[in-house]
């Protein structure tokens, strides 16, 4: 099946925790801020997925969507809201909860990851926004299915998945992560029931313990050690 290339890039504790606000140390929040966006732009890629909560709180800033009613129904099939746009930002939102000022975001094109219960009025809100967006399933998002559309639909060869922890533990699951980038803080987390790096969903039947391969490290400033990995399961090289 094709679909782009997978690089999960993330940045975390020690203990594999990864939401700074537990830290309770802006100065250590403010040292590593520009150590994940620095470190991602190394990667070419065309495109970054995060699920809803990161967008609503990084990117959308939390904005609420105005709907209209819907002039007439609207099929569940891809639009595509801006047809020249070479990169992506990708926001997988099931409900279709996300509001925008606009179809971009850091410069980069917006693409709504919705299922097919969305109401008929929010996918008229994207269509007015030029926001494009696909469908992943009835009410589950199948990432299998996302990412072909992805690669059918848009010039994306190679995506960098950047959280949160359910997101990549969903695509962590379904075998379809290439790449792990991780930035290992010298931080000690310790916060019970904190969010992790991957985080499987009880909803979902856990496979085994993924294997993978060390490919690459390195120590930068401040104590930080950047890990690369290669995925054993994906099936690539």
């Amino acid at each position: 099946m094709k679909r782009p290339y997978v690089i999960c890039h993330m940045m975390s504790s020690v203990d594999g925790k990864i939401l700074s606000a537990n830290w309770q140390d802006e100065e250590l929040t403010s040292t590593f801020a520009g150590y994940f966006e620095k470190y991602h732009v190394t990667f070419t890629s065309q495109a970054w997925m995060c699920g809803r909560i990161t967008m609503e709180r990084d990117f959308s800033g939390g904005v609420q969507p105005e709907l209209r009613e819907a002039p007439h129904p609207i099929a569940r099939e891809p639009f595509i809201g801006d047809k020249n746009a070479t990169s992506f930002a990708i926001a997988v939102d099931a409900h279709g909860k996300l509001g925008w000022e606009s179809n971009t975001t850091h410069g980069d094109h917006l693409i709504e990851v919705l299922t097919e219960q969305v109401s008929d009025n929010y996918l008229y809100y994207l269509q007015q926004k030029h926001i494009s967006y696909l469908f992943a399933g009835k009410t589950e998002v199948d990432f299998a299915s996302v990412l072909h559309q992805l690669a059918e639909l848009f010039p994306i060869d190679t995506l960098m998945l950047e959280g949160g922890g359910h997101l990549n533990g969903s695509l962590l699951n379904a075998g379809l992560i290439d790449e792990l980038s991780l930035l290992l803080l010298p931080i000690a987390d310790g916060t019970p029931a904190s969010p992790t790096t991957f985080e499987v969903s009880e909803y979902l039947a856990k496979g085994p313990a993924t294997r993978l391969r060390l490919t690459e490290v390195q120590q930068l400033d401040n104590d930080v050690v950047w890990l690369k990995y290669r995925f054993n399961r994906s099936g690539r090289e």
